[in-house]
C-alpha cells in the first residue's frame, strides 16, 4: 500500500477516545472490506451480553455466579444497593485503614512503624498488585512492596532474606479468595516461621483479603489479625485488581486509588458505546478476531514502549489465556479456543526476538503500547534535537513500519501519559475486549477449569508421596526399587510420579530418603536414612 492510501487508512481506522487520552490504531491489520459490517450482528450479540452481565446476570453459568468486576469501579451499577454499599464500605475501609498505617496508628509495637508490605499471593492475587506496583511506583513510595507469589522453597528463603531484620517494619497481606489454596497456604506458613524466629507475633503483623467464612477469614479472625478485607464470589481472580486485592496494597505503597477506578471507570463508560467505531474494546475483540480468524491461530505479542509497562504482558496473560483458553464452548462442543500472549518490553525485544518477528514464522500480531509523555522536567539531548525519549519513539515507529513492510500485522495503542488513570484505562480497556471476545467465539471467559484439574492431580501427588514415605519409614533397613515400591503401595499406573517424588526426595534432607546406586538409574533403590 502507498503512504498516502495508508495515511488515508490510518485516518480512518484511527478510534480516538478523548476522555481517556487514548488512542486505538487498526491500521496495520489486514482487515479486509466488509469485515466490520459482517460482524455487526455478532458484536452487537456481545453487547448485549455485557449489558445483562453488568445488569447482574449470571454470566458464569458453570458456577451459577454473576461477574461484577466492573462494579467495583461503579458501585451505583451493582444490580443492589447492599452489593454497591459493600464495595464503598470497602474503599472507605482501605483508605482509612492506609492513613492509620501511614500515620503510626496502626503498629505492630510501640515506636514501630510499618514501612514495608509482604504480600502472599498467586495468580491474580499476585499478578494484578505486582504490575501496578511496578508501573507506579516511585522512590518516593510510603512502603516497599515484596511479594511470595509461588511455593518455591529457595525463591521464598531470597524475599525473606531481602527483606531480613526489616521484618519488624513489614505488615504481611495474605490473599486467598477461598482462603485454600495451598500455594498462598504455604507461603503463608513460611512467613509466619519467619516472624516467629525473630520472635515477632505474626498476627501483629497480618492482614487477609479473602470472603467471608473462608478458612483464612476464619484462622485471621481466630487469631486477632490486624485486619481483615473482603472479596466476593463474582469476582474471579484475574479481574480482582479494582478490589482490596490491587487497591489495598495499592493505597499502602501512595498510589492514587480514586484516580485508577476513575480511570477505569471512563474506559468502561466509553467501551459501553454501541457504536463500533467508537468503542476501542470492541474494536480490539474484532481486530483479534480477523488476526486469529476467531479460533487462536496466531499469537499475541505485547511490546510496551515504557518500562514501567515491562508487566503488562505478564499480567495479560492470566487474563487473557486463562479467560479464552478453553477445551469446550458454551454449547459443550470442543474447539480448544485460545489466545496465546507473550513480550516485555521495548527496545528490548528489539534485541531479542524481534528478528523472528519480522522474518521468521507469521505466527502472531503485534501491540504495541506507545506513551507520549517521556518524564517529568525536561530531557538531555543525547545527539543535537534528540533525546532518548525520541530515540524511544523513533524505535516503536521504525519496528511497526518494519513489521509492516513485510506483512506482519499489528496494533497501536497510544496513551498521552502514564500514570494511575491511565493504567486504570487500560486494564478496563483488556477487559472489557476479552469479555467481548469471548462472546464472539462462544466461550465461558470467567471459569478455569484447567485450572482446577491442574489442583486436583497436585493433590493426588502429595497423596502419592504421603504412601511411598509411609512405606519407607514403616520399613527400616528395607529398601525397594521403583517397580517394587509401586506395586507395594497399589500405585502400578503412577510409577514415572513416583519416580519423581522420589528423586526429588533424595536430593532434599527432609524427608531422610537414600538412594542406593543401581546398574542404571532405574535399578537404583531407595531407603529411609532414619530419623
Amino acid at each position: 500500500m502507498k503512504a498516502k492510501q495508508l495515511w488515508e487508512q490510518y485516518k480512518q481506522r484511527l478510534c480516538i477516545t478523548s476522555s481517556l487520552g487514548l488512542m486505538l490504531d487498526t491500521s496495520r491489520m489486514n482487515i479486509e472490506d466488509g469485515f466490520l459490517s459482517r460482524m455487526e450482528p455478532e458484536i452487537q450479540k456481545a453487547f448485549a451480553a455485557m449489558d445483562a452481565l453488568e445488569a447482574g446476570g449470571i454470566a458464569n453459568p458453570d458456577e451459577n455466579r454473576m461477574v461484577g468486576h466492573y462494579w467495583l469501579r461503579a458501585p451505583k451499577r451493582a444490580p443492589s444497593a447492599q452489593i454497591g454499599r459493600e464495595i464503598e464500605e470497602t474503599h472507605r475501609a482501605i483508605k482509612d485503614f492506609a492513613f492509620s498505617v501511614h500515620a503510626g496508628k496502626i503498629v505492630p509495637r510501640k515506636h514501630i512503624i510499618f514501612s514495608r508490605i509482604l504480600i502472599i499471593g498467586i495468580g491474580g492475587s499476585a499478578l494484578g498488585p505486582q504490575f501496578i506496583a511496578s508501573a507506579l511506583g516511585t522512590s518516593a513510595d510510603r512502603m516497599k512492596l515484596s511479594f511470595l507469589d509461588n511455593t518455591d522453597p529457595d525463591g521464598l528463603d531470597r524475599v525473606l532474606a531481602e527483606i531480613g531484620k526489616d521484618l519488624k517494619h513489614t505488615l504481611t497481606i495474605v490473599i486467598s479468595k477461598s482462603g485454600g489454596t495451598a500455594e498462598t497456604r504455604n507461603s503463608m506458613l513460611e512467613a509466619a516461621a519467619a516472624y516467629k524466629k525473630a520472635g515477632l507475633p505474626f498476627e501483629r503483623h497480618a492482614v487477609a483479603i479473602t470472603e467471608v467464612g473462608s478458612k483464612l477469614y476464619e484462622m485471621a479472625k481466630k487469631n486477632g489479625w490486624v485486619a481483615i478485607f473482603p472479596m466476593w464470589d463474582w469476582v474471579g481472580g484475574r479481574t480482582s485488581v479494582m478490589s482490596a486485592v490491587g487497591l489495598l496494597p495499592a493505597a499502602l505503597q501512595g498510589i492514587d486509588i480514586d484516580a485508577l477506578l476513575e480511570g477505569a471507570a471512563q474506559c468502561d463508560e466509553a467501551t459501553r458505546t454501541k457504536d463500533v467505531g467508537l468503542n476501542p474494546a470492541a474494536l480490539l475483540a474484532l481486530a483479534w478476531h480477523h488476526a486469529t480468524s476467531g479460533k487462536g491461530a496466531k499469537d499475541m505479542v505485547i511490546l510496551p514502549y515504557k518500562d514501567r509497562l515491562m508487566l503488562f504482558a505478564k499480567y495479560l496473560q492470566q487474563l487473557v489465556m486463562e479467560s479464552l483458553g478453553k477445551e469446550k464452548d458454551r454449547d459443550g462442543t470442543v474447539v480448544n479456543q485460545g489466545l496465546t500472549v507473550y513480550g516485555n518490553k521495548g527496545t528490548t525485544d528489539q534485541h531479542a526476538y524481534v528478528q523472528q518477528l519480522r522474518e521468521g514464522v507469521n505466527n502472531f500480531f503485534a501491540t504495541f503500547i506507545e506513551v507520549l509523555h517521556d518524564r517529568t522536567g525536561s530531557s538531555l539531548e543525547v545527539e543535537p534535537g534528540v533525546t532518548c525519549g525520541d530515540y524511544l519513539n523513533a524505535c516503536l515507529q521504525g519496528t511497526r513500519n518494519a513489521l509492516y513492510e513485510n506483512n506482519r500485522e499489528s496494533i497501536t495503542i497510544t496513551i498521552d501519559r502514564l500514570d494511575a488513570r491511565s493504567i486504570g484505562a487500560l486494564i478496563a480497556l483488556y477487559e472489557r475486549a476479552v469479555g467481548f471476545y469471548a462472546q464472539l467465539v462462544n466461550v465461558n471467559a470467567y471459569h478455569q477449569p484447567g485450572v482446577e484439574a491442574g489442583k486436583k492431580m497436585a493433590g493426588a501427588i502429595i497423596k502419592l508421596q504421603h504412601d511411598a514415605l509411609s512405606l519407607l519409614r514403616t520399613s527400616p533397613g528395607r529398601s525397594f526399587t521403583i517397580e517394587e515400591m509401586a506395586t507395594a503401595i497399589n500405585a502400578e499406573e503412577q510409577v514415572e510420579s513416583l519416580f519423581k517424588i522420589l528423586e526429588h526426595a533424595n536430593m532434599n534432607d527432609d524427608h531422610r530418603v537414600k538412594r542406593l546406586p543401581g546398574k542404571t538409574l532405574f535399578d537404583a533403590r531407595y531407603q529411609s536414612s532414619g530419623h
